[in-house]
């Protein structure tokens, strides 16, 4: 276990000490998508939905989702998040919800889990905000696209 950094000499997980480390920008982008029925996605796409606007809301939650991730990921720093955008795309080939995530920061460790929340937090909020309609959807593909910043360097999915 000496390669991953959250576990010390014994195999007892611990939050990684950054103090030594520059402090440099840093951005992850990540993504996801929900799947869903085609009548879900014309309820989204036509404004439909019970509980509003399905899209905005998604967004809000995703950029809330970032901010919050050291209270929900246990050995997650708490970073000054310098830029949280959540873009959700409706993608009728799916049919359903394309969610992309960018987070920036100025600091010492990078900020893909909260790229990865906000993809997430959003996922969930879509699924929450139509689940009356559709209980079958499935929420996927999260992944980091990029990570930039810091010792490891650039990272680009492929």
């Amino acid at each position: 276990m000496a390669d991953l950094t959250h576990f010390d000499g014994k195999g007892d997980a611990h939050m990684v000490d950054v103090s030594d480390k520059a402090v440099t920008d840093r951005i992850a982008v990540a993504e996801g998508h929900v799947k869903m029925a085609a009548q879900t996605f014309d309820i989204i796409a036509e404004g439909r939905a019970k509980k509003g606007d399905v899209l905005s809301v998604a967004r809000l939650a995703g950029i809330m989702g970032a901010k919050k991730t050291p209270e929900l990921i246990p050995l997650c720093h708490p970073l000054p998040i310098t830029k949280v955008a959540v873009e959700l795309t409706l993608d009728p080939d799916l049919p359903g919800v394309r969610i992309e995530a960018t987070v920036k920061t100025t600091g010492q460790t990078g900020v893909e889990m909260e790229a990865l929340t906000a993809v997430s937090t959003a996922a969930l909020t879509v699924y929450d905000m139509v689940k009356a309609v559709d209980k079958e959807m499935d929420i996927g593909g999260i992944r980091v696209l990029l990570k930039d910043g810091g010792k490891s360097g650039r990272f680009e999915a492929r």
